[in-house]
């Protein structure tokens, strides 16, 4: 227990007295039960007490639990520190140098800043900013984020984090203008107005670690760029990153080898040796890599062992149950969904192919001469190249392929999803559509080809190859690899509820602090440095919707939430692109501006963004260009929410009431914010609420969103297969790129990447 400079029972009064202030707590039995322990136990009793009083009656017992909390440690950081605790926080001049001299932080700070610029910040520092926190928020702020010494004692308090952050992101700032930028961050954070993406909430100024959340690579077809592959995602996965993979180009089961016939694999052992990967690289020590392995649905594997690798039936040797699975799906094969026979039977004819195949004998090539395969081309809104492509394939007599009814494919990954939550959903030809960087490829040439681990992220991709291998001079072997677009996100999120009304102050800081992160990061794979820096993309997201709409007393199930999403969003889209475009005139815009949709002016057309505001952005953005060629992506926002004291992502509520249960703790939990007039609008849970409307709220806000959003599906377990796929259908009718999970009532709780919480 830790030494306290006076009584415990004074430290639980106080805790008592100012949690009493402002939510009027009957806490006399409290008092009068600590009165009656032994001085050492009771702060952990009063703790005890104290959230075991959480409950729907009496949500606001958190609030006491997290002063106490808070007590505990401001004193422990006094004594590892050696101040008195009642000053609550330390010198921040004197944490920052101890924990620079024993290597937790970086050198970087105490060699940019003077020290009467730390002296000046440390002015800023505001501990009544400590009582926004719930305890959850607090206890997770405090487990897992804030700097410790290597024996694991706290050193740095809530607001020190916040700063530290805002520091680090601003470091590079004209020095004239720096310390107000700080202000600034430090202002948007410790008000809890919007959160950064949990790489940087944890590595931000620190010696060790990254600060961007997603990565995605593209697998070429080769053994080369297989094992390379694995190595740059080892190297990530260290650092903390959220992976996703693209194996739509590697060759099929029973492709042919250097024109040997029958020796291919296929993808799925391969897939196996990447879910070692992500067992045996964890990350930072905390936890097991989190990988996303995505396939086309037009791939001769899907069938074959793709759609089975999570499930718990069949072969035990081609599974991979650490990794999550993601489909590829082009218009067309929804389409062939749809046709029936005139007794309402599904009719629609699917055939996969092998990629390798497909190039081998199709001989479609690009200016340069490059094999194209069918992953290479999508369906634009008025010319079907996809669709051609697949039918000339299919009209080709030497042309392998396996057929199947279109669904039962649809069963087969209907069944994965009730399952195991996956494989994620990707509308292929909808993402290709809107991406404003398509100029690079071509009209009806694919760029992106899947997501991430949590599907928000949609960026251009392509693979990394060898080039060639030599000796120097000095007989070291030499491997020159031509690096591809090695996607890279960096993320942070709108807290809702509490910042809808300072929108258009707290974006512009929020923006510069996620552009400033791409030049400070350092990336371990050099072609994710060079796509960073190439395309300087951001993902700026919001969490907290279920909350934000019972505050505003809107009902989820109405049209009401549909007009509020899409109005709100479009809030956020204007704030953001013009925020990026005054970045653009103050610093330059990202390398490849020149011919895209933002330059030409059709980003804006697409989304009928007509409005006098619009018209003259849109002016402005091609005359000073924007910073960032992606800037929005809504992440699922679990961790983070829970320390803004909010819901998750863009998702409703899992119960009024209900216990959050991680490895290391089980805590009660109400929705935020809840009294008699919030109730009624978080009563029905998740799964009772109809998707439909979820699925329409979603598309209202995609349609601002530039890149997509983790948007997760909540189903009974005893879902008839119909509705299941009406779900699917609806989603991909209403423009929605892509969904996450299918949660249904009988899974038990899904293990999320926690890189993508901002």
């Amino acid at each position: 227990m830790t030494v306290k400079n006076h009584s415990e029972m004074d430290t639980v009064l106080e805790a008592i007295k100012r949690a009493n202030e402002k939510y009027k707590l009957d806490t006399t039995k409290l008092v009068q039960k600590i009165a009656e322990l032994e001085e050492s136990s009771k702060y952990e009793q009063s703790m005890f007490y104290a959230l075991n009083q959480i409950s729907m009656g009496d949500p606001n017992w958190t609030f006491l639990a997290a002063n106490l909390f808070l007590n505990d440690l401001y004193q422990k950081a006094a004594k590892y520190r050696g101040y008195n605790h009642e000053d609550r926080y330390g010198d921040f001049y004197t944490l920052l140098t101890y924990l620079t001299k024993i290597g937790i932080y970086s050198d970087d700070l105490i060699n940019n800043y003077t020290k009467e610029e730390v002296e000046s910040l440390d002015s800023v520092i505001d501990p009544e900013k400590d009582y926004r926190f719930n305890y959850i928020g607090l206890f997770l702020l405090a487990d897992r984020y804030l700097a410790k010494d290597y024996e694991g004692n706290i050193y740095e308090l809530p607001q020190e984090r916040f700063m530290i952050i805002a520091m680090t992101l601003m470091k590079n700032e004209p020095k004239e203008k720096r310390l107000a930028y700080v202000k600034e961050a430090y202002w948007a954070l410790s008000n809890l107005y919007m959160t950064v993406a949990t790489p940087t909430l944890s590595n931000a100024g620190k010696s060790f670690g990254q600060l961007s959340s997603c990565f995605i690579d593209t697998v070429d077809d080769s053994l080369d760029g297989i094992y390379l592959n694995n190595w740059d995602i080892a190297r990530l996965s260290k650092d903390g990153g959220g992976i996703g993979i693209y194996l739509g180009k590697v060759r099929a089961l029973g492709s042919d080898i250097k024109k040997f016939k029958g020796n291919s694999s296929g993808v799925v052992p391969w897939i196996k040796l990447i879910n070692d990967t992500a067992v045996s690289v964890d990350q930072l020590g905390q936890r097991q890599g989190a990988i996303a392995v995505y396939l086309d649905v037009f791939h001769k594997d899907m069938m074959n062992g793709f759609l089975d690798l999570k499930t718990n039936n069949g072969d035990e040797r081609r599974k991979a149950h650490d990794i999550f699975t993601g489909v590829s799906i082009p218009d067309l094969f929804m389409r062939k969904l749809e046709e029936v026979d005139s007794t309402g039977r599904s009719i629609g004819e699917w055939h996969t192919f092998c990629p390798h195949q497909v190039k081998q004998i199709m001989g479609w090539k690009d200016k340069n001469g490059t094999p194209l395969g069918l992953e290479d081309f999508y369906d634009e809104e008025d010319e079907k190249f996809f669709t051609e492509k697949y039918e000339e394939a299919v009209r080709h007599p030497m042309l392998p392929r396996k057929t199947y009814r279109a669904m039962d494919i649809m069963a087969r990954i209907m069944i994965s999803q009730l399952e195991t939550g996956t494989p994620y959903m990707f509308y292929r030809d909808e993402v290709n559509r809107k991406n404003p960087n398509k100029h690079l490829q071509g009209m009806g040439r694919t760029s992106i080809f899947c997501s991430n681990l949590c599907t928000e992220i949609a960026q251009n991709m392509s693979p990394t190859t060898i080039v060639k291998e030599y000796k120097d001079e000095e007989g070291n072997i030499v491997i020159v690899r031509k690096p591809g677009d090695f996607v890279v996100c960096n993320l942070s999120s709108i807290n809702l509820p509490r910042s809808i009304e300072v929108l258009a102050r707290l974006i512009p800081i929020q923006v510069r602090m996620l552009d400033n992160a791409i030049d400070l990061n350092t990336i371990s794979v050099g072609q994710a440095e060079a796509t960073n820096k190439k395309y300087r993309a951001v993902g700026l997201g919001t969490f907290g919707w279920h909350h934000l709409l019972a505050l505003e007393g809107i009902y989820w199930e109405s049209e009401e939430a549909v007009s509020f999403a899409d109005q709100l969003y479009e809030d956020i889209a204007y704030y953001t692109i013009r925020s990026s475009m005054e970045l653009a005139k103050e610093k330059g815009t990202y390398s490849k501006f020149e011919g895209s949709e933002w330059q030409t002016g059709r980003y804006f057309e697409r989304r009928g963004y007509k409005s006098e505001r619009w018209s003259q952005l849109k002016k402005e953005v091609s005359i000073y260009g924007v910073r960032n060629g992606w800037m929005m992506a809504i992440a699922p926002n679990s961790s983070t929410a829970k320390i803004g004291g909010s819901t998750d992502g863009i998702d409703p509520l899992y119960a009024v009431e209900y216990a959050e249960e991680k490895k290391n703790f089980k805590f009660k939990v109400t929705a935020p914010d809840l009294d008699h007039n919030t109730y009624n609008y978080y009563r029905r849970s998740r799964h009772v609420l109809d998707q439909t409307w979820s699925i329409r709220q979603n598309a209202a806000r995609q349609r601002h969103i530039d890149q997509s959003i983790s948007f997760n599906l909540y189903v009974r377990h005893d879902i008839k297969a119909k509705d299941l796929l009406n779900l699917h259908i609806e989603a991909w009718k209403q423009g929605l790129k892509t969904t996450y999970y299918v949660r249904s009532t009988s899974q038990s709780e899904i293990e999320e990447c926690e890189a993508c919480h901002s």
